[in-house]
């Protein structure tokens, strides 16, 4: 009789097991089609019929849950991202409500730095590493453009690459006796190269012994035809700083300052010159009915001719009159590094 008693017990229990279970499960089918703003009253009813089949198998802890899912649901609708006047609290305790202004990102303008070598130079080496170590700090995008005659040696090649900067290395077969003239056969090629590539870009003409302001590639890259500026000649063995470059009132030019005063403004030195580089390429901006190579080989006596034309069009820098040193030029004694200088 024992065993019955128990059995029919146990059958009672999963009948009420089953019945409560398919309850819930119309319960919740049902919830699913009701709107959204009648789930709670879905979930109490749910919850008081549960209670009429088992007081005591279930305790009211479902009640708790209850106020869970609807503070949870309170939660959820916080942190919904609502768009909101962003405000600032001052030191008076005011909040002033503050616009939001988007920056338009505009690109840097490319740099495109020319560097003449000699290989007979024995402190070539470490002063390469040194402007080297400068252009690595210029804000990209950059492009170094250095021109070294034919050699058996890659330490030039080697140093380059070991820099990280994007560079362009052109190699010459030619022999030179003079060394300004082949300076200047140089600098032509990097621009015949430029402009058969049509590289845009300023273009500066830079020394492997000179010495940069940062600020002063911050400042070219305001160019937008010509620009020019005054650099300092340090020599060691005179004592002495000699000043070349423009004199200027604002940003206008209204003289020279000339090295050699055997000299007239014709050959202004190109190392104080720089300039939008698609006056190589693209005549037709700058109102020429051909380009460089159609008219002469000598692009750098083109592109002072160009600068003397229309003086309008070049702007000194910095724009404070021109009263900023940002380059200087180490003018070593011949007995150091076994050149002429």
């Amino acid at each position: 009789m024992g065993s019955m008693d128990r059995s029919k017990k146990r059958l009672q229990l999963w009948k009420k097991a089953m019945l409560h279970f398919s309850l819930c499960f119309v319960m919740g089918f049902c919830t699913g089609f009701a709107p959204a703003g009648t789930s709670s009253s879905i979930f109490k009813l749910q919850i008081k019929s549960s209670q009429r089949y088992s007081e005591r198998e279930f305790s009211p802890e479902p009640l708790e849950r209850l106020h869970q899912v609807e503070n949870s649901n309170r939660s959820l609708i916080a942190e919904t991202p609502v768009a909101v006047p962003t405000s600032t609290q001052n030191y008076t305790g005011e909040n002033t409500q503050t616009e939001e202004v988007e920056e338009e990102w505009v690109p840097l303008k490319q740099l495109i730095v020319i560097i003449p070598t000699n290989s007979n130079d024995r402190l070539q080496g470490p002063f390469m590493k040194r402007l080297g170590y400068t252009l690595k700090l210029v804000p990209q995008p950059l492009l170094w453009i250095v021109v070294e005659s034919s050699s058996d040696s890659s330490e030039l090649s080697e140093s380059l690459r070991k820099t990280g900067i994007m560079y362009r290395h052109i190699v010459y077969k030619e022999n030179f006796t003079d060394s300004d003239t082949e300076m200047d056969y140089q600098r032509n090629l990097a621009l015949n190269h430029i402009e058969h590539h049509r590289l845009n870009g300023i273009v500066v003409f830079a020394g492997v012994y000179d010495v940069y302001d940062l600020e002063f590639f911050e400042k070219i890259r305001e160019i937008e035809d010509f620009g020019t500026w005054p650099s300092a000649t340090l020599s060691a063995n005179r004592k002495r700083v000699v000043i070349e470059g423009p004199v200027c009132d604002n940003e206008q030019v209204v003289g020279w300052h000339i090295r050699n005063t055997s000299r007239d403004d014709s050959s202004i030195s190109i190392s104080n010159i720089g300039f939008n580089s698609s006056i190589l390429w693209d005549p037709e901006r700058w109102g020429r009915l051909s380009s460089i190579q159609d008219t002469s080989q000598n692009s750098i006596k083109f592109v002072q001719e160009m600068v003397l034309e229309d003086e309008t069009k070049l702007k000194g820098l910095p724009e404070e009159g021109c009263s900023k040193i940002m380059s200087w030029h180490l003018h070593l004694p011949s007995s150091v590094h076994g050149i002429r200088h």
